[in-house]
């Protein structure tokens, strides 16, 4: 063997020795003074405090510091002066192991290199006056010559570890609660002449994280694992943990932080990348996790924030500030989804500066929106939602898309688009309740262009529909309308006063003034308005864009609507006329004519009246005043009034009129057989009855040699009394080319006719040369034939003599 090596091995070999010797002699030296060094030790703990830590026992721990030695003190309590009066150890542990220098254990002081807290509690805490139990740890008395002031005056643990700790800090002044079950500290530190620095290494579990115990607990229940590098500056008097990652909740984070010791404030700056929204929510305090998770971020997203505490107690609740990414997600919102999502968003509690903190000043924000909603896409510059206490939405929402994109998105199913587009650019503000839009003030419009539309609960199929929707705030307007149903075409214009309010609270009380102008009509194709409303079994969804839908379908039924129309050309089956004006009003489940005049059959028919639906058919009401109308052309226009008996292939002459009848109509637009109740009193005038049954009739009883099938009537007043299949025919004197009769009775549609008629048997033509008055005079001069119409048993009508006549 070489001999440096010789000379080597012995000088280590006599280092060792001499380590364990001096370890020995430490060991032996505690042994035999272990009151002396627990007074020693508790002398150094107690150095700086304004209480007192008292320990039960002292056992020696050889092993465990090797090649220094380690004392266990049990029982430990560290009491502040005032314990007395709030109850509250500081400290309660079980075990703390002390790990001694023991060079300077044998000159006499005692150095302690590293602290472990075993099974231990710590309560710090602050009373509703701001007095602290932490008042315990005295200031380090300032000195003129820091040369002057021995290092080891100090409490300098190079090490310092914590196991199975629980750690509350308990603000009552302030509201602040913090609470961990720590399972592991461990903290590495030195001690530089401007303060210390440490790396510390903790697992611990959070029980409460409240800045506001009146509002809830951040991070509750969740995991806290990781490494922190830590600062303390005495010049600052402040902590700084430079940002390292921490698994929250098994979630890696980027944490920093400063905390100002001297005026108990602090900041803390976090960064975490691909998380879910939801996962990042349930970190907050309820009560703005609850608002929170009104929304939804399907893919993970990036966040980064900050929360603030001044110290100065001012707010209560710190300041955050919280800013997100998102690209290409799905976004959901109380009012539906947003796909293919993209935006900036923040949230800050403190939306004016110097403001106070909390839900009444913050804001959430959402930049340079872009996506998809129900197919439609839309671009938001920026969107707020202020007060979260009462919030309050805003926002520019700009869109263009074919209107085949909402198919599908309408839970109601009222609407099929085949065809359109839509241009939208609207400026919207809502309150939002449970974050749903109330009373919403927009301004803007919607331009649809090219539509092919049906509204399927009443079978309505518009086609080249184009119209300009304006909102001005409450108020609605529609500019530019133009529809075509079938061959009818519709030129609309509309004001809607109040809108917004009455939209969601009262649609029953929302007017809609409406202005039509058709250059052609055919009414046929409105009747599906006379029929109940088709519908459909609605799946259930809690969809607010589905709800919307039935909303504006409820609305569409329930809302009142006057309309001024104005028509060249309108036609119904055999009905035409000419020049028609309405003012017309629908309110539920009824249609009110107010006002129409046209001209037909050339004439002209004013008319007011009603149709109210109900089911099966629909009753009506109409009084009419007729105006030398061809009575021809009038019966066939409407369809001989539902009655066969005398038709338009009867009837020649002007009618002129005023009806006040009442009836039922079918859905379809049919007048139901039977069901007319009312009065018409009419006049015609160069009138004729053509192959009129009832007449013919006659002439075959008692007039074989006159003409009845073509009977002319220069003039005829009358009154007939309507009464379901029933028409009472007030007395008539009935001066004809035929015949001069009086008439009077009940013709029946069905069973039940008794038409009596008094038949002079003069013929009218020998008396053409007499003056109104002889005519007048001679008219029942001889032979009077006094006959009945009646029922007969087939179902027709016969005539024989009337026995019973005045």
């Amino acid at each position: 063997m070489k001999r440096w090596l010789k000379i080597s091995l012995k000088i280590l070999s006599a280092i060792i020795i001499l380590i364990i010797l001096t370890w020995l002699a430490g060991a032996f030296y505690i042994s035999r003074n272990k009151k002396e060094i627990l007074s020693s030790i508790l002398a150094q703990l107690n150095k700086n405090l304004n209480g007192q830590i008292t320990a039960g026992s002292m056992v020696p721990t050889l092993l465990k510091s090797f090649p220094g030695v380690s004392v266990s003190l049990n029982d430990v309590l560290l009491r502040d002066s005032l314990w007395a009066q709030h109850k509250h150890d500081l400290l309660k542990a079980k075990e703390i192991n002390v790990s001694l220098n023991i060079l300077s254990l044998i000159v006499g002081n005692v150095n302690i290199n590293r602290i472990a807290i075993n099974d231990a509690a710590v309560y710090i805490y602050t009373d509703s006056t701001g007095y602290s139990n932490t008042s315990i740890f005295k200031s380090k008395p300032k000195t003129e010559d820091k040369k002057s002031a021995p290092k080891s005056s100090a409490l300098e643990v190079k090490k310092i570890d914590f196991n199975r700790v629980s750690l509350i800090l308990d603000n009552k002044k302030r509201f602040k609660l913090f609470n961990f079950n720590i399972d592991q500290i461990q903290g590495r530190m030195q001690y530089p002449d401007s303060g210390w620095t440490g790396n510390i290494k903790l697992k611990t579990q959070v029980n409460n994280f409240a800045f506001n115990t009146r509002k809830g607990s951040f991070l509750k229940g969740k995991s806290l694992e990781g490494t922190l590098s830590a600062h303390y500056s005495r010049k600052l008097d402040a902590v700084i943990l430079d940002p390292e990652t921490l698994n929250i909740g098994g979630h890696p984070f980027k944490i920093g932080a400063k905390i100002d010791l001297g005026k108990s404030a602090f900041a803390i700056s976090i960064a975490v990348d691909q998380i879910l929204f939801r996962d990042v929510a349930l970190l907050l305090s309820p009560n703005i996790s609850s608002k929170l998770l009104k929304f939804g971020i399907e893919k993970p997203i990036d966040i980064q924030g900050n929360i603030i505490d001044d110290g100065s107690g001012k707010f209560g609740d710190p300041l955050i500030r919280v800013g997100i990414k998102v690209r290409d997600n799905i976004l959901s919102i109380p009012a539906g989804k947003l796909t293919a999502a993209n935006f900036d968003g923040s949230f800050t509690n403190q939306d004016t500066a110097g403001g106070i903190i909390g839900d009444e000043n913050s804001v959430i924000k959402f930049r340079k929106l872009t996506a998809k909603y129900f197919n439609a896409p839309i671009k938001i510059d920026t969107f707020t939602v202020n007060n979260l206490a009462r919030p309050i939405a805003t926002g520019l929402v700009t869109s263009q898309f074919p209107l085949t994109n909402l198919n599908n998105s309408l839970s109601t199913q009222d609407f099929e688009f085949k065809a359109g587009t839509a241009d939208l650019r609207l400026y919207c503000q809502a309150d939002i309740d449970n974050f749903r839009f109330t009373k919403p003030v927009i301004s803007g419009g919607i331009r649809i262009a090219n539509a092919d539309i049906t509204y399927l609960p009443r079978k309505l199929h518009l086609v080249k529909s184009a119209l300009n929707i304006i909102f001005n705030q409450n108020d609605l307007s529609i500019q530019d309308g133009h529809f075509q149903l079938g061959k009818s075409e519709l030129n609309v214009s509309c004001s809607i006063a109040n809108f917004a309010n009455l939209y969601y609270y009262d649609p029953d009380k929302i007017l809609v003034n409406l202005k039509m102008h058709s250059p052609q009509l055919y009414l046929n194709e409105f009747m599906p308005f006379l029929g109940p409303r088709s519908t459909k079994k609605k799946t259930a969804s809690g969809n607010s864009m589905k709800t919307a839908s039935k909303q504006l379908s409820n609305v569409l039924e329930v809302s009142k609507m006057n309309i001024n129309l104005t028509v060249g050309k309108a036609i119904y089956d055999k009905f035409l006329a000419k020049n028609l004006a309405a003012d017309i009003s629908l309110r539920g489940d009824g249609i009110f004519f107010n006002k129409i005049s046209v001209e037909h059959a050339g004439g002209t028919l004013s008319l007011n009246g009603s149709i109210i639906q109900q089911t099966g058919s629909n009753l009506f009401k109409i009084n009419s005043k007729v105006s030398h109308v061809s009575v021809k052309d009038f019966f066939y226009s409407f369809d001989n009034f539902g009655q066969n008996t005398i038709t338009n292939k009867n009837l020649k002459g002007y009618l002129s009129s005023l009806v006040d009848i009442s009836g039922r109509i079918s859905h379809t637009g049919k007048i139901i057989p039977r069901s007319i109740n009312g009065k018409v009193i009419f006049n015609l005038n160069n009138a004729a009855l053509v192959n009129f049954e009832p007449m013919v009739n006659v002439g075959k009883f008692a007039f074989a040699n006159r003409n009845l099938s073509n009977v002319e009537i220069k003039k005829l007043d009358g009154t007939l009394n309507i009464k379901g299949d029933k028409i009472e025919i007030s007395p008539m004197q009935i001066n004809s080319s035929a015949m001069n009769f009086n008439v009077k009775g009940i013709y029946a549609l069905g069973a039940g006719t008794n038409v009596e008629m008094d038949i002079p048997l003069r013929n009218p033509k020998g008396d053409e040369n007499l003056t109104r008055q002889e005519k007048r005079e001679a008219r029942m001069k001889g032979i009077v034939l006094h006959l009945k119409a009646i029922d007969d048993e087939k179902g027709g009508i016969k005539i024989r003599w009337n026995r019973d006549h005045d």
